[in-house]
């Protein structure tokens, strides 16, 4: 019982109550009020180029200016380092403070995700944060000491442009020197605090520490790993490129919901958005008086929370002195053990063998259940980011199970005496953890905790033949608090494929649990227990297995155009057919071209493929004219004009035969060099991709491509321009979606496409 409560509690007391029956003082955040901005925001698919994108921009600046603020925006082409091109529109409005100069930055985006997302909570919820947030700051009517500026992003969904063209064009980007960013990989759940700077976190966690946020949910490994991963928030942006620190606080429970068209307001989580508001109103109030020039750090600290919202920090320096004081007491306690008689040499390397038996057999379980059911559920793969609709019910019974697999290994190897000793392998496989951490991954340094509450389970174990279980038990809440949230979060976050991970940390979380069950005589009927319990979650995550209209299925349906063989194929990235796909494609109709995967998040192709029939869309005109030769080296220049003749969205250039350019501008804009672990590439120059230009167009200006190549150079082009107009196309005329179908997220889905050729020759 005292277990299941450590686990209550790491999943409550961290959150704040939506309170949306209550009347809020205007002085205060409403998330009442705030969802109310997230419904009027997120009502229609709003991504860059759409007729909903301006009604969104509209809106914002109109709730700025009731707060009588000056509102601006920000607007002009940009080319990122991957060769993406837009045209962005930013939202800006600035709060004068007492001092001259230094700006503390409130910042999320308000472009949805491409075609379909209604961008509830990616990232209307952030736009309504902020919305509230100011709104209930202003009531108070206090001038602040550091400026404030309002920064809603646009183009971030396609490349981060619109913080690219407020850090490299902006004026007020030299002003500012931290940034909140809020922001949504899901629909709930609590919002994770992840720093951004270029320096380390000493100075921030401490600021961030003296605002007395109420519920903080955040630890340095969590941020260890976020440094080592390739990062894609506007906050990174603006601390490469502006050397501006900040925080990322974003959400990630059901992840299923991300970029799909079920990210709408009724699927967003109010105590989700609440805690976003508790979140900005301390750290408002603290950062608008604070020295905003003294948050850089040379330093690092551990960092995690605690239920009730405590906050634990301290410095990296401890971190070597702490493992060796652990290593030391361990030593101690084995020899003091020994001469006392209370350990046994020989059994305690025979706890080696159970520890790794439970722990490789969990994982290796595990990894081959989830590959099971990836067989007899194919449609699994449909859900492009990983996480089914059941996926939580997934992790619940893959706990249980590794939680069987403990209970049974430990019941085979059980001995009668020396409880003690069997312990003793898992203390040292935890220190060996810790040393590792140690020296490759400090952030995850606040791991010996959970080992100094063991060293003490041991010493009390070497002292008494039976110790008392709540002792025992209560000593192990620590491993529970601290470890739980990642079994947790860490398939959410990366995709069910890491069900295998969660069982191995489950069998280690069950290692610092022996000095409590070691004592049982009944493990296996806690086995048994455990067993049952994985196949009651089994029957039920079988029964959510299945799409329904609560859990539509994802699907998608392009119609390419080939304007070179003048035939006309319908395309689809789905494994499996539906009623409402059948009737474009056969059982056997596996796609056979070599269509490209249109820069898709995690790489699909196309998998269907089927002959459509020929229909009149209007071409883009295009210009390839020859420029004057440069006599001196011989190098040939061209300019290239592509006007699109309807409403298009999206514009990708392919080169086929692996040209390097020796120069390369679209719209007079270069692409920066980008780095690919220790070399310099470029999308033109230096390239690594058939791909050299994606274009989301908001308007019908003409694309200008001047290009250089060596003499001996005859490059060949492919073009492919895209509108998400299919299902409002009046001589295709597609049936409507069921409504337990969506449209399929991150790849380009719902659109007519023509394709080109261009040759120099021609």
């Amino acid at each position: 019982m005292l277990i299941f409560v450590a686990v209550w509690l790491s999943f409550n007391f961290d959150a704040p109550q939506a309170r949306l029956s209550e009347e809020i003082p205007l002085d205060q955040f409403s998330t009442k009020r705030a969802f109310q901005h997230v419904e009027a925001i997120a009502q229609q698919p709003h991504y860059v180029g759409s007729s909903e994108h301006p009604k969104v921009r509209n809106y914002i600046v109109q709730e700025l200016q009731k707060m009588g603020l000056e509102v601006q925006t920000q607007e002009g082409y940009f080319l990122n380092s991957d060769a993406v091109l837009s045209k962005p529109q930013n939202i800006l409005s600035r709060i004068e403070g007492a001092r001259d100069g230094d700006a503390l930055v409130l910042m999320t985006h308000y472009d949805s995700a491409t075609h379909s997302s209604p961008g509830a909570s990616d990232a209307g919820s952030g736009v309504a944060t902020i919305l509230e947030g100011i709104r209930a700051f202003r009531e108070k009517e206090t001038i602040p000491q550091n400026d404030i500026i309002l920064l809603f992003t646009d183009a971030e969904e396609i490349g981060l442009i619109g913080a690219e063209i407020f850090v490299q064009d902006h004026p007020w980007a030299k002003d500012a020197r931290l940034a909140l960013n809020f922001e949504a990989r899901g629909s709930g759940g609590n919002p994770f605090m992840l720093l951004e700077t270029n320096g380390k976190n000493a100075k921030l966690i401490e600021a961030f520490a003296d605002a007395k946020v109420e519920y903080p949910v955040s630890n340095s490994l969590a941020y260890s790993i976020y440094k080592m991963l390739p990062n894609d928030t506007d906050l990174t942006v603006l601390r490469a490129k502006g050397n501006i620190n900040g925080y990322n606080f974003a959400f990630i429970d059901d992840h299923f919901d991300y970029h799909t068209a079920n990210d709408t307001a009724a699927n967003l989580d109010p105590e989700t958005l609440a805690h976003q508001g508790s979140y900005l109103m301390p750290l408002l109030a603290h950062f608008s008086e604070a020295n905003l020039k003294d948050l850089s750090s040379d330093r690092d600290l551990v960092y995690f929370n605690l239920p009730f919202g405590e906050f634990v920090k301290y410095p990296f320096d401890w971190i070597i002195p702490m493992l060796i004081f652990a290593i030391v007491v361990f030593l101690l306690l084995v020899v003091y053990g020994i001469r006392r008689d209370r350990l046994n040499i020989t059994e305690i390397f025979k706890g080696f063998l159970p520890m790794f038996i439970s722990i490789g057999l969990s994982g290796l379980l595990s990894w081959a259940f989830w590959q099971f059911c990836l067989f007899i559920y194919p449609e699994y793969s449909e859900m492009e980011h990983g996480f089914t609709y059941n996926g939580y019910w997934y992790i619940a019974l893959i706990i249980f199970l590794a939680l069987s697999v403990s209970f049974i290994t430990y019941h085979w190897f059980r001995k009668r005496s020396h409880k003690a000793s069997v312990f003793i392998a898992p203390l040292a496989l935890w220190l060996v953890i810790c040393t590792l951490i140690a020296l490759y991954l400090q952030g995850a340094a606040y791991f010996i905790i959970p080992v100094f509450f063991g060293l003490l389970q041991l010493f009390v174990m070497i002292g008494q033949k039976r110790p008392n279980r709540i002792f025992m038990v209560l000593l192990s809440f620590p491993a529970i608090i601290l470890l739980l949230p990642f079994i947790w979060s860490l398939p959410v976050a990366l995709g069910l494929k890491m069900l295998f991970i969660t069982a191995i940390l489950v069998s280690l979380v069950f290692l610092f649990l022996l000095p409590l069950f070691g004592y049982f005589r009944k493990l296996k009927s806690f086995a048994v227990l455990c067993f049952l319990v994985f196949n009651v979650l089994l029957f039920t995550a079988h029964y959510y297995s299945d799409f329904s209209s609560e859990r539509p299925k994802p699907n998608s349906l392009v119609y390419l155009k080939d304007l070179d063989l003048q035939a006309s194929f319908w395309y689809s990235y789905d494994l499996m057919p539906d009623p409402w796909t059948n009737s474009y494609f056969t059982e056997d109709s596996e796609n056979s071209g070599t269509e490209s995967n249109f820069s898709s998040k995690y790489g699909s192709n196309f998998r269907r493929k089927s002959a459509a029939p020929n229909i009149d869309i209007p071409e883009p005109t295009i210009l390839l004219e020859e420029l004057e030769k440069d006599s001196l080296t011989n190098l040939k220049s061209y300019s290239l004009k592509i006007a699109p003749n309807r409403d298009m969205n999206r514009l990708e250039l392919y080169e086929t035969r692996d040209i390097d350019f020796k120069d390369f501008k679209v719209n007079d804009l270069r692409a920066e060099d980008e780095q690919l672990g220790e070399q310099y590439f470029n999308m033109h120059t230096q390239r690594w991709k058939e791909r050299i230009l994606t274009y989301y167009a908001s308007n019908r200006d003409t694309l200008r491509i001047e290009f250089t190549i060596a003499p001996e150079d005859e490059p060949e082009f492919v073009l492919y321009e895209s509108a998400y107009d299919l299902l409002e196309n009046e001589e295709l005329k597609p049936e409507k979606r069921p409504e337990d179908m969506i449209p399929r997220p991150f790849v380009l889905n719902d659109a007519t496409i023509l394709k080109k050729t261009i040759r120099i020759k021609e």
